[in-house]
């Protein structure tokens, strides 16, 4: 049986295995404790990788990265205590050999910039299929840097400068992703009209198309799809 080591919190203990084998060793650190715990039996199946040990917290993650250390650490973006951008930057600082693979359930691309700054080598989003995560960790322990595929253009756009394409989000234009970005932080219709300098009608027409589009049909839906693409941060 596993050796367990306590966590901060009582009821999220974290857990740390034996390592005997030469293949890639990964801790899991996401507070959510379902996930958590069926992502780590999805991957122990996997013969690709080894799971070394997992936690809920960032903080309890840099302590057994200096005691197990693991090759790679996938790791939550928002917890408790310690977030998973400030234990990424702890310990990519302290151990340049072990790699952090963010795991998150959006991907706003300032967050996922934030994310790569901290010294991560990738970031890949909680949906993604399982074997697209095992290849991640394969690809970041071989050095390379990997996105998740939904998110790798919205950020390229980012960085370049460049606008969103239609394929990015389901034929949208630039200035209805715009204006869904608003509506989905809650600015009213008069606020967006006057943010962007267009008249209330031209937003009610624009929300009309956007809507559509998506196949929506009120302003609930809209967020979730916002979040879902990444518009916005929750």
């Amino acid at each position: 049986m596993p050796a367990r080591r306590q966590t901060p919190t009582a009821d999220a203990p974290a857990a740390v295995r034996s390592t005997t084998s030469s293949v890639p060793k990964v801790l899991v650190v996401d507070d959510q404790h379902l996930f958590r715990s069926g992502l780590v039996k999805l991957l122990e199946n996997d013969p690709r990788i080894q799971i070394v040990g997992d936690t809920d917290d960032g903080a309890e993650a840099v302590k057994l990265v200096a005691t197990l250390r693991p090759d790679v650490v996938l790791m939550d973006v928002r917890m408790p205590n310690m977030d998973g951008l400030e234990a990424a930057q702890r310990i990519t600082s302290t151990n340049p050999d072990v790699r952090v693979l963010m795991l998150s359930g959006f991907g706003a691309e300032s967050q996922v910039i934030h994310a790569l700054n901290a010294g991560a080598s990738g970031y890949v989003v909680k949906d993604s299929p399982l074997e697209a995560i095992v290849t991640s960790i394969l690809a970041v322990v071989a050095g390379g840097r990997v996105l998740s595929e939904s998110i790798a253009d919205r950020v390229l756009s980012m960085i370049s400068g460049g606008p969103p394409t239609k394929t990015m989000y389901d034929g949208l234009t630039q200035r209805e992703v715009e204006i869904l970005r608003l509506l989905a932080t809650g600015v009213a219709n008069k606020q967006v009209a006057f943010r962007l300098k267009i008249s209330d009608k031209t937003v009610r027409n624009h929300i009309s198309h956007i809507y559509e589009k998506l196949n929506i049909f009120d302003r609930s839906q809209a967020v979730l799809y916002a979040v879902r693409k990444g518009l916005v941060e929750v």
